[in-house]
C-alpha cells in the first residue's frame, strides 16, 4: 500500500474555494438578472454585482493556485515537490552513533522519517500539535507511515514549537520543514532560538521555511547572531533558485523567500 504522506494543501480548501466562486458568480449573475426584471436601483445593483463578481474571480484565481500548489506537492505526482524537499533537507542531517535527532512540525512524518532512514544507527523524534487546520494529520498517520517504510527507529509525540518540552542541548540534530510562517503572532527567529536551545554542542540544524523579511526579519543579522553565540558554521541557502524548486514555481506558487538555514553548532 505504501506510506501515505498526504498533501501539504488540504482537499477540503480546494472545495470550499471552488464552491465560494461557483456561489459569488451565481450571486453576480442572479444579481444583474433579477434587478433588471424587478427595476433594482441601478447604482445598489451594479455596487452588488460588483462586489460578487470581484469576490468570484479571487476565489477563483485562489482555487486555481490551490490545485496548481495541490499537483505540485502531491507524492503520487509527476513534480513531487514535498518529496524533493524533504529528502533535499534531510540530506543535512547526520546523527552519531546512538544520536538523537528532533523534527518540529513532523506532520504525517514524512521528514521525520526520511531522517531516521538516512541515520539507521540513530533515533528521530518527531513532534507536532496537529491542529484543526490539518485534522487529517496526526500521530497515528505518522506511525502507519514508518510502519509501511519499515522504520522503527522513531517516536512521535504532541508538542508545541513555540515552547518545547525538552531540555537544552538535548539533541544531535534538529529539523524543521515549513513550519514557522505557520505559527501566528510569534517572532519567528525568537522561535528558531527556542528549537536551537535543545542543540547539542557539535550538532547539527537544517531548518527550511518562507523566511521572507516580512516573516522573519534580517536573516543576515540573525547568521550573524548565531556566529557570535559560537556556532562554528551557518549558511542561508535560497532553495528557489534550482535547489528545490525554480524561481518561477516559487512566484507561482507564492512561496518566495523559501530558504533553508543549516548550520553547526
Amino acid at each position: 500500500m505504501g506510506a501515505n504522506y498526504k498533501n501539504w494543501i488540504p482537499k477540503g480548501m480546494i472545495v470550499g474555494l471552488a464552491a465560494g466562486t461557483a456561489v459569488l458568480a451565481a450571486g453576480t449573475a442572479a444579481t444583474l438578472i433579477l434587478g433588471s426584471k424587478y427595476d433594482m436601483n441601478t447604482t445598489a445593483k451594479a455596487v452588488i454585482a460588483g462586489i460578487a463578481g470581484v469576490g468570484a474571480l479571487g476565489c477563483l484565481k485562489a482555487t486555481q493556485w490551490s490545485i496548481s500548489a495541490y499537483k505540485a506537492f502531491s507524492y503520487n505526482g509527476k513534480r513531487k515537490l514535498s518529496k524533493q524537499i524533504i529528502d533535499g533537507t534531510a540530506e543535512y542531517v547526520t546523527l552519531p552513533e546512538g544520536g538523537l535527532g528532533l523534527d518540529v512540525g513532523c506532520g504525517s512524518g514524512a521528514l521525520t522519517i526520511a531522517c531516521a532512514k538516512k541515520n539507521p544507527h540513530g533515533r528521530m523524534i518527531g513532534i507536532d500539535r496537529w491542529g484543526r487546520e490539518y485534522k487529517s494529520f496526526n500521530k497515528q498517520l505518522c506511525e502507519d507511515n514508518a510502519l509501511e517504510e519499515g522504520v522503527d527507529n522513531v517516536e512521535f509525540r504532541q508538542g508545541d514549537a513555540c515552547k518545547l518540552d525538552f531540555p537544552d542541548e538535548y539533541f544531535d540534530a534538529v529539523t524543521s520543514n515549513y513550519v514557522y510562517h505557520n505559527i501566528t503572532g510569534k517572532n519567528k527567529q525568537e522561535l528558531l532560538k527556542e528549537t536551537l536551545r535543545t542543540l547539542k554542542k557539535g550538532g547539527t540544524f537544517a531548518i527550511h521555511d518562507i523566511m521572507s523579511k516580512g516573516r522573519y526579519g534580517d536573516m543576515q543579522k540573525f547568521v550573524n547572531e548565531l556566529y557570535d553565540e559560537g556556532y562554528e558554521k551557518v549558511r542561508l541557502i535560497d532553495t528557489t533558485d534550482g535547489k528545490f524548486m525554480t524561481k518561477w514555481e516559487s512566484r507561482k506558487m507564492m512561496l518566495a523567500g523559501s530558504s533553508l538555514l543549516v548550520g553547526v553548532k
